[in-house]
This record gives C-alpha cells, sequence and structure tokens, in this order.
C-alpha cells in the first residue's frame, strides 16, 4: 500500500476528485448513489475474464475508485494494483480489503507516475469509468501501453457522445430516474469510438474489440450487447508475445 505525489502532471480535474471523494462512504452499498456501479462489475467482470486469464496475472487498475472491480479481480486469483487520486477512495478500498480479506495493493498515484517506476510490468490493465473524467485521455492510455508488457491488454469503459446517451445517462440516471448524483456526467467529455481508436494507435496499442455495456434500471443488472451508442467496453493489446 504506497502513497507517492499524486501526478507528475495535471490530468485531474479537482473538482471531479472531489465529487466522487465525497461519496467514498456509501462506495460498497449496493443501494446507495453506486447502485448502478454494482450491477455493471459483473458484466465489466466477465468482458475482463474472456479476454484474458486473471489467474496469477499482474493487474493494475487505473481509477479503481474504491474498488469494486480490484477486488473482484484479486478474487480471480489476480495479482492487482489499483491507483486512484482521491484520498477518501483510497482509504475506504483499504478499510474494505481488510474486511472482505482481499489483498489489493492500493496506491494514491496517477499511471503517469507509476509508467516512469513500472513500464512493461502488467499483464492487463483496466480503466473503466474513468476517461471521461480527465483532461486529456489520450495520455492516461499513453501511459498504460507504457505499463503493458507486449502482449498485454488495456480494457476501457466510457460513454459515447451521442444524443442517446445524453438521454439515457444525464437525463434520465441523473434527473429522471435519479439512479447518479445529478452533475456526474458532464457529455461534453463523452468518447466517440473513433476518438478511442485514434488514442490507442498514437500509443502503439491495437484495438481488438468493442462492445456495448447495457444497464437496465428496472432490472438493476447490466449486460454485454452490440449496440455501443450509450456505454460501451474496448479491449486493446500491445504489440509483441507475452512471455
Amino acid at each position: 500500500m504506497t502513497d507517492r505525489n499524486m501526478s507528475t502532471n495535471d490530468n485531474f480535474s479537482q473538482a471531479e476528485l472531489d465529487k466522487f471523494g465525497a461519496l467514498a462512504q456509501r462506495w460498497w452499498d449496493p443501494e446507495g448513489p453506486q447502485k448502478a456501479l454494482h450491477a455493471l462489475n459483473p458484466a465489466r467482470l466477465g468482458y475482463v475474464a474472456a479476454r484474458t486469464p486473471l489467474k496469477g496475472a499482474r493487474v493494475l487498475d487505473v481509477g479503481c475508485g474504491a474498488g469494486l472491480l480490484s477486488e473482484a479481480m484479486a478474487g480471480e486469483g489476480a495479482q492487482v494494483t489499483a491507483l486512484d487520486l482521491a484520498p477518501e477512495l483510497v482509504k475506504v478500498a483499504r478499510l474494505h480489503g481488510l474486511e472482505s480479506g482481499v489483498k489489493v495493493d492500493y496506491r494514491l498515484q496517477s499511471v503517469e507516475s507509476l509508467a516512469v517506476e513500472m513500464p512493461g510490468r502488467f499483464d492487463a490493465i483496466t480503466c473503466m469509468e474513468m476517461l471521461e473524467h480527465v483532461p486529456d485521455p489520450g495520455a492516461i492510455i499513453r501511459a498504460c501501453a507504457t505499463l503493458l508488457k507486449p502482449g498485454g491488454r488495456l480494457f476501457l469503459s466510457t460513454l459515447n457522445r451521442t444524443p442517446a446517451a445524453f438521454a439515457l445517462a444525464i437525463v434520465g440516471a441523473e434527473y429522471v430516474a435519479r439512479i447518479l448524483p445529478k452533475g456526474t456526467h458532464q457529455y461534453r467529455d463523452f468518447i466517440k469510438p473513433s476518438e478511442m481508436g485514434a488514442w490507442l494507435r498514437a500509443a502503439g496499442l491495437q484495438l481488438e474489440d468493442v462492445s456495448g455495456l447495457m444497464y437496465e434500471p428496472w432490472r438493476n443488472n447490466a449486460r454485454i450487447v452490440s449496440r455501443t451508442d450509450v456505454n460501451y467496453l474496448a479491449c486493446a493489446v500491445k504489440a509483441g508475445n507475452a512471455e
């Protein structure tokens, strides 16, 4: 459990960190403000596990929040390092790990600074529901590419910048159904798959898959689908052969 300087640059929004840090104490409450995230987690884990063996793998979770996906991957046998820049979230993640007995190396550290320390160390990296909350998503992807071993995979999820995403993720989820706190998302920060693909290519990664991630609030359930106009997941691989 290591804490380092939060960032080697300014690729974070303090307002965003404060917003999510304020939710830390109820992050693990399945009926709390992160109820939808709890529903998304099994689908996210399944997407990752279907594309990379987790048992014994060295995995990095970037923007880990209070550790929902980090613990799930560790539960599958992965050696998980997890990063976040919100101190409140890292604290809650560590406390929950002590209670659950699931071992994760939580760090209050930026992915850019970790890339300087540990290049080429990870078999897989996850970065879920984070890119739309940072000023320079491309820099996050470049740092992840540096951290991956040859043959390693990067898993991303975000929201598409479409009218459907605006209607469902902001108007519907934040204002009508009130599944998410108001102000959780800003439409201008949503990311088209074509933009994601360009950042991945620039970082030397090859896009392998883009799949939709559908949340059904009436069932509080999420599943992988073909339509990508709201939430989507992406998998990219770093050239070379894994050891």
